[in-house]
């Protein structure tokens, strides 16, 4: 288990008495891939390759021979985190914990505007888990399916996203990973998920995800008042976001991998386009203001 990050870094706080829904949460554990799975390429490039398509992505049908009829089974939990995560100071000292507050406050805040919200449970993995919409392994980063409606994570890509992509493992910069997810979901019941799709600068991909940057951002600045949380986030906490952000845009992750900036093969967007969608959903608090398919981006 990741500890929590304490020192310099800044402490999401959640609020003591804050009830948690541990339900939203699903702990599957260590998890095989039926039939082969995915194959990983070996070393850090063949890791860095798989998040420049698929950290933060939604569609991994295909990876494996798809999903639906194709699919050897979807893994039977094991349980979810009802007993052990209950108030928020379950939050506070707990890392599995710390993801059901930051889903419940997540759900709380979309219900309040998405018409007829639909909640998606997150289901934490380790190594590989098998979903509806095909077989993963850990080393393809957080995703969500939106045929099963499940956020798929595996804790130990936050040790990856500090020890290769450069950004820190820290509770907010966690937070960001969840929320970006979770509007993959918002995403998925608005239709505007139908929107991705293609390669490039200008694509449909890229303005799907700047979008969930955006919805990371517009609940980072209203997720107080969900009630799961002590007091507003901070700067500190923000920066550790958008510190996030930027080691997982698309340039930065093909340098880091030892190539050259290739906007023809973008799929996620620059670490300037992350941080600026991100940065603008949090300053208006406003979901309206997250429009990333008219116009430039």
């Amino acid at each position: 288990m990741i500890a929590l990050l304490r020192g310099s870094h800044a402490v999401m706080d959640f609020d003591d008495q804050a009830q948690l829904d541990g339900s939203q949460v699903e702990n599957r554990g260590r998890g095989g891939i039926p039939g082969g799975g995915l194959a990983v390429g070996g070393g850090a490039a063949g890791i860095i390759a798989l998040i420049v398509a698929l950290v933060f992505g939604f569609d991994i049908g295909g990876l494996t021979g798809g999903g639906g009829a194709e699919n050897p089974g979807v893994q039977p939990s094991s349980g979810n985190l009802s007993e052990k995560c209950q108030k928020g100071t379950d939050a506070d000292q707990d890392e599995q914990c710390r993801v059901v507050g930051v889903v419940n406050s997540l759900q709380d805040y979309w219900a309040t505007k998405v018409d007829g919200y639909q909640p998606a449970k997150t289901a934490l993995f380790e190594q590989g888990v098998q979903t509806e919409c095909g077989a993963a392994e850990s080393a393809v980063g957080p995703f969500y399916c939106p045929v099963d409606r499940y956020v798929y994570l595996d804790l130990s890509f936050f040790n990856q996203l500090e020890s290769q992509l450069g950004a820190k493992n820290t509770p907010f910069a966690q937070a960001y990973v969840i929320a970006h997810e979770y509007g993959h979901h918002v995403q998925n019941l608005t239709g505007t998920l139908e929107q991705s799709g293609g390669e490039g600068a200008e694509s449909g991909s890229v303005r799907v995800e700047l979008q969930a940057d955006c919805y990371s951002g517009v609940w980072a600045k209203n997720a107080v008042d969900t009630g799961f949380f002590a007091k507003p986030f901070t700067d500190a906490d923000i920066q550790e976001a958008l510190a996030a952000a930027s080691a997982v845009g698309d340039d930065s992750i093909q340098q880091k991998s030892g190539g050259q900036v290739n906007p023809d093969a973008f799929t996620h967007g620059t670490s300037e386009q992350r941080v600026t969608w991100f940065t603008n959903g949090y300053k208006s608090g406003d979901p309206a203001r997250c429009d990333t398919f008219s116009g430039s981006i």
